[in-house]
């Protein structure tokens, strides 16, 4: 009877112990089960979204990947550049014949009869100011449509007048490049037109590599920041810049963190399942920070940098990808974002089954960003093993004492020359 109950307590502890094992056993996170159940029912827990990765999921975080032309839509030529206040400008007027409003009468008919009035500055009215004509208004106006302005002012005193108006000295219509270029410089536009990263060979070019390289394009208030490796191997982000854009380049690694059972953790489960130390249970080291060392990186290609998952520890099932996403994103993945209140990013977790093949395909297409987390989730085994050897532990530290008792009183009868029976022993104080 006593070894029912015994056996029965034995047992009842142990389901008690499976019970509240989330909130004592040690561990690197969450339980996989938890993290499903979704935000506990209190405001001090941060609300978030669980999401499948599946082929429509991966199609949508491809579409909506950083682009420039995310922000700058418009991927056509810059306008023609048009003067500003502060910009040199040049004015010759032709005439037909001599004895006009500009070529005396004693010069002749002659090719060439033109003359060139001295450079000026366009003011800060936005004038410049030619003979006979008055104030001309030149700033937000190309060199074609100030000709025909002066033309216009000129033509009932002049002999057929044709005008040809010159930018001699450009310092309105500039582009700005600057961080770690070799060059940093601000210089004209091209009138030709260019490209972002014409634009930055003209400063020199990245001082990196180029992988852990960031470009953020300005504009009239609005930016976009890709990484320069975007601007490369995706041509569609190698925009016009226009007149007055700001380039801003600069370096920083991306990073993604790992945490759980990958395999580069400890041998945490082949301790537990073998009764080994509960020492070995917490001496997690798959925990790391690790550096992409790439413009781009797949979650495949991550779980492999952070060693894969660890055949004796990890559930496949329960790979966990931490993110924020804008809500725009958030609500184009069916999540309800009318729940979350607070600020323009939403908290997702990516969840994706590795004991499904086509899994490791759409984890070769999803995309890592900077300062990503992967969580892989202990497997179900583990945190049972994890119990058992904590019971076993907890068992062998009430015995000790009956043991140590035990050997006492067969040594002390030992040593008196008499040898007790298993009953007597059983029945020692």
């Amino acid at each position: 009877m006593r070894g029912r109950l015994f056996f029965a307590g034995v047992y009842g502890s142990a389901i008690a112990l499976w019970c509240a094992s989330c909130a004592f056993m040690p561990g690197s996170g969450p339980e996989s089960f938890d993290i499903r159940a979704g935000q506990v029912n209190d405001p001090n827990h941060l609300p978030y979204a669980l999401v499948k990765i599946t082929p429509q999921v991966v199609d949508i975080l491809a579409q909506n990947a950083p682009r420039l032309t995310a922000a700058f839509a418009d991927r056509r030529m810059a306008s023609e550049i048009r003067f500003g206040i502060g910009d040199v400008v040049g004015v010759t007027i032709f005439e037909a014949a001599a004895g006009g409003l500009f070529i005396p009468a004693e010069a002749g008919v002659r090719p060439g009869n033109f003359i060139a009035l001295p450079n000026q500055q366009v003011d800060s009215s936005g004038n410049i100011s030619v003979p006979y004509a008055g104030s001309i208004h030149a700033k937000g106006r190309t060199p074609v449509e100030v000709q025909q302005a002066i033309v216009d002012a000129i033509k009932n005193r002049a002999i057929e007048p044709q005008v040809v108006v010159s930018l001699i000295d450009q310092r309105t219509s500039l582009i700005s490049v600057l961080g770690e270029v070799n060059t940093p410089a601000r210089f004209p536009a091209s009138m030709t037109g260019e490209h972002i990263l014409d634009a930055i060979t003209r400063a020199g070019g990245p001082k990196g590599q180029g992988f852990d390289t960031w470009v953020m394009l300005e504009r009239e208030g609005r930016r976009a920041t890709v990484p320069f490796g975007a601007l490369v191997y995706e041509p569609a982000n190698n925009v016009y810049v226009h007149a007055n854009d700001t380039i801003y380049v600069y370096r920083e690694p991306q990073t993604f963190i790992i945490f759980g059972a990958g395999a580069g953790a400890s041998a945490t489960s082949s301790a537990a399942l073998t009764g080994g130390s509960p020492i070995g249970l917490s001496a997690a080291g798959g925990q790391a920070q690790i550096n992409f060392d790439a413009w781009r990186l797949s979650l495949a290609e991550a779980l492999a940098k952070g060693g894969g998952m660890s055949d004796l520890q990890a559930d496949p099932s329960s790979v966990f990808l931490y993110r924020g996403e804008t809500r725009q994103l958030a609500s184009k993945l069916g999540v309800d974002i009318a729940r979350f209140v607070d600020g323009p990013i939403i908290p997702l977790i990516y969840e994706i089954n590795f004991r499904d093949p086509a899994a490791y395909f759409l984890a070769s297409r999803v995309q890592m960003r900077n300062k990503d987390v992967i969580y892989i989730a202990n497997s179900l085994a583990v945190e049972s093993a994890k119990v058992f050897e904590y019971l076993t532990l907890m068992v062998n530290t009430v015995n000790a004492p009956i043991t140590a008792a035990t050997n006492a009183y067969v040594l002390k009868a030992a040593i008196n020359g008499t040898f007790p029976t298993g009953a007597a022993v059983a029945a020692a104080p």
